[in-house]
């Protein structure tokens, strides 16, 4: 019978098979070379057929852990390799991934509580934590019980009749805030559009920028809400008087949608001011931040951010500014009563008299039933590199994006959008035509050298670096400008 990865005798199978695929890891990259694999897609999936053969052979093959993790190395786009720098697709801590492991060959389930008794607690603990970095913590609760009358001048004869203690005013608690873990910014995006409908109603509108995540219109769409009102951004934000306009003259109820680190130029909009716009008229306000929500652990860069507390709902996504392997999202929550709307009974998971009980009800915790405790490498992390620790990673790597702007302003054939707010860049050959822009990022793809992202504004394309890989040195920010500069058209 094959070993299994957890139980008495599960470190002891795990120890030789981690052998094998870091030894598998090691190999596809020494073949590999590069950022990523040469020759383009049907060189790839030639060399994948070819390591894959028949996927569900008559016979096993022993052979076949170290075949495919290699093949796969070999194929990768290596997000931790300098010349990487795409999309928002950060290279994980190794204590990050480390912990995954963990998970991996423990195997929790948070759909109940006697499926992860410690993960549901992490979780809870985790969540907590991150929504009160956000909102900050709640008021304590007034004490309660008689205060003695307050000493003064001599009691008249109605005070005299009136009874010698009075009542503290009754004042209700702050609720904490709160946050669920999600597969990433798509998910909390649709939850907060779900939260937002089940508290307003069928007839809440999404107002949002053009420069809006993809998942918030289509979140929209999938939840049967009105046709989303999509405003212009010229300026890559969202802009306040425009806002203000809509909400005058469109009838709501609104959900205005927010974005703290654009995908194309990694901006943030002016969240105080919108934030105001939504108290004055009455809308609900989501920011996502699934990008630049990594700032909060940074003390120079922290006040980018002023406004995120005034937002109903917030997305974070810790596999971005975060460092974490794929999922690491979260939606954190400010109004905890918001989350009832996602309870969910099943009497094989939360019967009522095993809640009554007090085992924890977790169904409410997400749509999904079946989850990992995605939690435990983010606590890990926290916990391994505390605040300063991951502060000084964001820093580094908007440091990184400054370092590069510096360098492309100083070339005389290169042509810089504007300066960076986060760790994304983008610039271009200068005089150079669309096609062309897009030509360089593919031959540079095809030949393996590097991977760059690409952005469309102010009606022309662009080259797009994000910035995500803390130990990139200054050599290569100015190799991939030499990549660049060397595959640009004469």
């Amino acid at each position: 019978m094959p070993p299994l990865a957890s139980g008495p005798e599960g470190s002891d199978a795990l120890r030789p098979l981690l052998a094998t695929v870091l030894d598998a890891l090691d190999a596809g990259a020494r073949s590999r070379g590069g950022p990523l694999p040469a020759g383009g897609p049907h060189t790839v999936a030639a060399h994948v057929r070819e390591a894959l053969g028949d996927p569900l052979p008559e016979h096993g093959d022993p052979d076949a852990l170290h075949t495919l993790v290699r093949t796969l190395a070999a194929g990768a786009a290596d997000p931790a390799h300098p010349l990487c720098a795409a999309h928002l697709h950060c290279p994980p801590l190794a204590v990050a991934t480390a912990a995954d492991l963990a998970v991996s060959a423990l195997n929790p389930s948070l759909d109940s509580w006697d499926q992860a008794p410690a993960a549901s607690e992490l979780e809870t603990l985790l969540t907590q934590a991150l929504a009160a970095e956000i909102y900050g913590h709640p008021n304590p609760a007034p004490p309660t019980g008689p205060t003695p009358a307050p000493k003064g001048p001599t009691p008249t004869l109605n005070d005299l009749t009136a009874p010698t203690t009075r009542r503290r005013p009754a004042t209700v608690p702050t609720p904490p805030a709160d946050a669920l873990v999600t597969t990433g910014g798509t998910e909390a995006n649709h939850l907060a559009l779900l939260l937002a409908r089940e508290t307003h109603g069928p007839a809440l509108r999404l107002v949002c920028g053009a420069n809006a995540h993809h998942s918030l219109p289509r979140a929209a769409w999938l939840l049967g809400l009105p046709e989303p009102v999509i405003l212009p951004t010229p300026t890559g934000v969202l802009d306040p008087a425009t806002l203000h306009h809509t909400l005058t003259t469109r009838p709501g109820p609104h959900l205005v949608a927010a974005t703290a680190g654009t995908t194309d130029a990694g901006l943030i909009d002016p969240l105080p001011a919108l934030a105001a716009l939504c108290h004055t008229h009455g809308a609900r306000l989501h920011i996502d931040a699934a990008y630049g929500g990594g700032l909060l652990f940074s003390d120079r860069r922290r006040s980018l951010l002023t406004g995120l507390e005034a937002a109903h709902t917030v997305t974070l996504d810790l596999h971005k500014l975060g460092w974490q392997p794929v999922a690491a999202g979260l939606l954190a929550v400010r109004d905890p009563h918001d989350l009832t709307a996602l309870h969910h009974h099943a009497d094989y998971l939360n019967a009522d008299d095993d809640t009554e009980a007090g085992l924890p009800d977790l169904l409410g915790r997400s749509l999904r039933t079946t989850r990992r405790p995605d939690a435990l490498k983010i606590a890990v992390t926290l916990k391994t590199l505390g605040r300063s620790g991951l502060g000084a990673l964001v820093d580094r790597v908007c440091d990184h994006a400054r370092q590069l702007a510096d360098l492309i302003t100083a070339h005389p054939g290169l042509e810089l959008h504007a300066p960076p707010t986060l760790s994304t860049v983008l610039f271009r050959p200068a005089h150079a035509t669309d096609n062309a822009v897009a030509d360089i990022r593919r031959r540079l793809l095809i030949h393996g050298h590097a991977v760059l992202g690409r952005a469309r504004l102010d009606g022309r394309l662009w080259l797009k670096t994000t910035l995500l890989n803390p130990h990139t040195r200054p050599a290569d920010l100015t190799a991939l400008l030499r990549l660049v500069e060397g595959n640009t058209p004469a």
